[in-house]
């Protein structure tokens, strides 16, 4: 959900007034200075944490540390780059002690320095006069490289047992008080590779165009943990809110939390305790490293001297297709073990084009996560994490089932007028969700109560079932017409609300608070003023459009001509001045473009000026503007998707380029299934989950939508492989959120005490638009590891590239090196053969996709042929005689088969 209800934005303006705090950092003594070959870093003199981290160089002046709101954050309680916490006990005892430099925060001791050190304090006077360590932290030059140090020593008479260490981390991710232009230029955004000694946390500006900084493990320091920190939610910058993420610690031992707040929750990473002997000092650390840029973030890596991971399509593995996993480090992999036992299975590979690079060939076999466990000769131990779904194809046909099934509403005496319909469900008690405080959850609108109808209308562009199109004819038909969308064209905010004297008879659960501002009376749930709103409605009205187009036996209640009408209808009444946000990026609206495409190709000319005309005033307006990536929210990533595709539609390549450079900046590439390809976003289970907090979401919609410009992108600049690894992780994103039984969980909640799909189904939807619309077999020739297809499976490299398509769709192909985009509107790839000396192309299409028994059968193939980039050679078309309708190459089928060889 969005929302600008943001009355909380004017009281944190008021607090900051009212926060002439004294503060017990210690700001007014002052600050030490230093200089490294990077960075420009203050200390605050007192307390010896960072104040000012800034770089130097051909971007410098850039402070990853908000040194400029710190007199806002000087209190105890507040975490400062330079604490510690930690859990210890004695030998022998259970009770664990705890200390935290932040809690009483007093003056640290400064002890005389030498040679590469910059600054040492013993940290005594700020932890517990109970503590069973001495620490004495560090701050130290060597070659060059800055790096933080704590000493760590048992200063008992009998053995300490360390359960939990961790070190707090405080970047610049404050947006509180900020203007789109401060916030974009001064903030940052940061991510953990939860990898154990492999680990690093990248953070990356937000401008997308200026050098990351790397978090790396200094000597034995793993990255076991990754934890969030908790602090006053009360104070003038708004911790924990829309505006202020929060701060994370990277945790070298996490035992004494996996005993306690995490118990039964299955942690990323095997719980660890250190035993010191009297006397016993160990060192742990952190290293900070500039990257050029964020694609070199992983070069940055090697050159640190760090294990590097690749995993390609990357995480999120289909059980029937392989994964490649290559590894570059300084030392000879040892072995290689997982967790659960047996849950991947692995071969070494040949793929590598050099002695650089080791290649595994990864096959998942169990449902869920995985963690592989990988040792090095030298001890070094990396972790990369995994997750396991059904063949992709069944996934989204089991997705289809469930919604059309379980999540299917059919009640004709429903006072709100929401039957029949996919409605929100509750996977925690296996339940619609028919009442929720917020009424649009259960109000079939909005993000969170549009997503499961959203996601079963295109669920039936990308995988027609006979059963299931039948059911989604009725609702839109019944339902969204005429309910959720008035005659007119407006669409609501919700059709369900909370007004008793209107509905006398209907029993709203008295175990819900009625008493908040989003349970809205009827008045405000049928306010027509969302633009977001709109765009579910075109979306379900363009898939079945695609379905009476291409499968014209499964619809029996409009012919494609309604659905096409309606959708320009909708976008027409979304665009005609009266409708909030409508000159905001909007979530899924790549749609509208697809749309248009649709009408040029059927030739629906005054139809398509309409539509390309209110997206050129739109763009028009971005166009003018260096961040249009504006929303209903302070800062947002949902904006980027409609602004890319109107900028390239319209030639715009500053607009766009801007745009994708903010999506590189919040959408890393990592070797974790939860945070490859996982853009950025932490309020909407606020709005939408049924856990609601402020939190990292991982594979929340920001996944999908974002995808779609970063996979678009790479098809026509085919040889940036990194837009293709990102893009493609978040393509994956949505297909880990569909359970064995076809349920799809609207996020993964990311905190260390959680660790597990929210309840609700929520905003699914936008997240599987993204997935549908652009999902494929992506085939490269990548200079490292020679042929690959994300998405597919390469069968043999010669004398021709022979693929198994393997995604979720079977819809599309795209062959890199010569730029073809091969589109299917109706059958389904089976295998693409590709050659590369006779740049010719073989298809092997099947009426449906093989092994899923509900999937539609096409009547005939329908292949659309499209080049991506410039390649001196035309465009591929098929050998023999076809006929063309709309655009598509109609092949016929025979014995449900068809084969077309594809030449320039």
């Amino acid at each position: 959900m969005h929302a600008l209800y943001l009355a909380i934005a004017v009281a944190f303006s008021f607090l900051r007034l009212c926060a002439a705090q004294s503060g017990t950092l210690g700001l007014q003594d002052g600050f030490l200075t230093f200089d490294t070959p990077s960075f420009s870093v203050q200390l605050v003199k007192d307390s010896q944490t960072l104040y000012s981290l800034k770089t130097k160089g051909s971007s410098s002046g850039f402070d990853f540390i908000p040194g400029d709101v710190m007199n806002q954050r000087q209190s105890n309680g507040n975490y400062h780059l330079g604490d510690l916490t930690f859990r210890a006990r004695l030998a022998g005892s259970s009770a664990w002690v705890s200390g935290d430099t932040a809690a009483q925060r007093r003056n640290v001791a400064a002890v005389p320095v030498t040679g590469g050190t910059l600054a040492a304090a013993n940290l005594a006077p700020t932890l517990p006069s109970n503590s069973l360590l001495n620490i004495t932290r560090r701050w130290v030059l060597t070659d060059g490289e800055l790096q933080l140090l704590f000493d760590v020593t048992n200063s008992q008479k009998q053995a300490v047992e360390i359960g939990a260490l961790g070190a707090p981390l405080e970047f610049n991710n404050i947006f509180t008080g900020r203007s789109a232009a401060q916030t974009n230029q001064l903030c940052s955004l940061f991510d953990p590779y939860i990898g154990q000694d492999g680990g690093y946390v990248q953070v990356t500006p937000l401008l997308g165009t200026l050098p990351p900084l790397l978090v790396l493990p200094a000597g034995k320091s793993p990255l076991e943990g990754w934890r969030f920190l908790p602090e006053s939610t009360s104070t003038s910058l708004g911790y924990q809110s829309q505006t202020f993420e929060g701060l994370y610690e990277w945790q070298f031992h996490t035992l004494a939390y996996a005993q306690n707040e995490w118990k039964g929750v299955t942690p990323w990473n095997a719980p660890t305790s250190a035993t010191l002997q009297p006397g016993e000092t160990r060192t742990y650390g952190l290293r900070f490293v500039l990257a050029p840029s964020i694609r070199g973030i992983e070069g940055a890596l090697q050159a640190a001297n760090r294990p590097v991971a690749v995993g390609i399509p990357g995480y999120i593995l289909p059980s029937d297709q392989p994964g490649k996993l290559f590894l570059s480090f300084n030392s000879a992999v040892k072995s290689l073990s997982v967790s659960p036992s047996g849950a991947l299975s692995w071969a070494t590979n040949t793929d590598a084009r050099s002695s650089d690079w080791v290649g595994y060939t990864i096959t998942g076999h169990t449902w869920g996560r995985s963690r592989l466990t990988i040792t090095y000769a030298d001890g070094t131990v990396q972790t990369v994490h995994y997750y396991v779904t059904k063949p992709a194809v069944q996934a989204i046909a089991d997705l289809g089932n469930f919604l059309t099934t379980s999540s299917w509403f059919d009640d004709p005496s429903d006072p709100f007028h929401r039957s029949p319909s996919v409605i929100s469900y509750d996977r925690e008690v296996n339940a619609i969700v028919k009442d929720d405080a917020r009424a649009w959850i259960p109000g079939l609108s909005d993000e969170a109560g549009a997503g499961s109808w959203l996601a079963a209308s295109l669920k039936q562009f990308a995988q027609p079932s006979a059963t299931e199109v039948a059911k989604m004819e009725r609702f839109v038909s019944e339902t969204l017409w005429g309910s959720i969308q008035n005659p007119d064209g407006s669409v609501k905010k919700s059709v369900y609300f909370y007004q008793p004297n209107l509905v006398p008879n209907y029993n709203y659960p008295s175990s819900i608070f009625w008493g908040n501002w989003w349970s809205w009376n009827q008045a405000a749930s049928y306010a027509t003023d969302r633009a977001y709103d709109y765009v579910h409605v075109i979306a379900a009205y363009w898939s079945l459009y695609r379905v009476a187009r291409n499968y014209p036996s499964l619809v029996k209640t409009h012919t494609w001509e309604w659905y096409l009408n309606q959708a320009v209808m909708t976008v027409a009444s979304m665009t005609n001045g009266r409708v909030g946000y409508a000159d905001d990026g909007l979530m899924e609206e790549t749609v509208i473009r697809y749309l248009l495409d649709d009408l040029k190709r059927e030739g629906l000319t005054g139809n398509a000026t309409l539509v390309e005309g209110r997206m050129r005033a739109r763009e028009n307006v971005w166009a003018g503007e260096r961040y249009p990536f504006g929303s209903e929210m302070a800062w947002d990533s949902t904006g980027q998707e409609g602004v890319y595709a109107w900028a390239t539609y319209f030639n715009d390549t500053t607009t766009a380029i801007n745009t994708l450079n903010s999506i590189l900046a919040y959408q890393p590439t990592v070797p974790h299934w939860g945070y490859n390809g996982n853009a950025r976003r932490y309020w909407d289970n606020i709005y939408g989950g049924k856990l609601q907090r402020i939190e990292r979401q991982i594979h929340h919609y920001g996944s999908g939508l974002n995808a779609i410009p970063l996979i678009s992108q790479f098809r026509t600049t085919p040889t940036d492989y990194y837009l293709l690894r990102v893009g493609f992780g978040g393509l994956s994103g949505p297909l880990s959120n569909i359970d064995q039984g076809g349920f799809a969980a609207a996020s993964f909640h990311s905190f260390a005490d959680t660790l597990k799909w929210d309840g609700y189904s929520g905003d699914y939807g936008p997240n599987f638009v993204g997935h549908a619309l652009e999902m494929g077999t992506y085939v490269v020739n990548h200079p490292d590891f020679g042929w690959q297809a994300f998405g597919g499976n390469v069968l043999a490299t010669s004398p021709t590239v022979r693929v198994q398509t393997l995604d979720s769709l079977r819809r599309r192909v795209f062959v890199a090196p010569i730029g073809a985009w091969l589109s299917l509107d109706a059958g389904a790839f089976t295998e693409a053969d590709f050659d590369p000396t006779k740049k010719t192309v073989t298809l092997s299409i099947s009426a449906a996709a093989p092994g899923v028994s509900s999937a539609a059968a096409a009547p005939t193939a329908r292949l659309v042929v499209a080049n991506t980039v410039q390649n001196g050679l035309g465009v591929l078309k098929p050998q023999g005689s076809f006929k063309q309708d709309a655009g598509a190459w109609v092949v016929p089928f025979q014995s449900g088969k068809a084969s077309v060889t594809l030449s320039f």
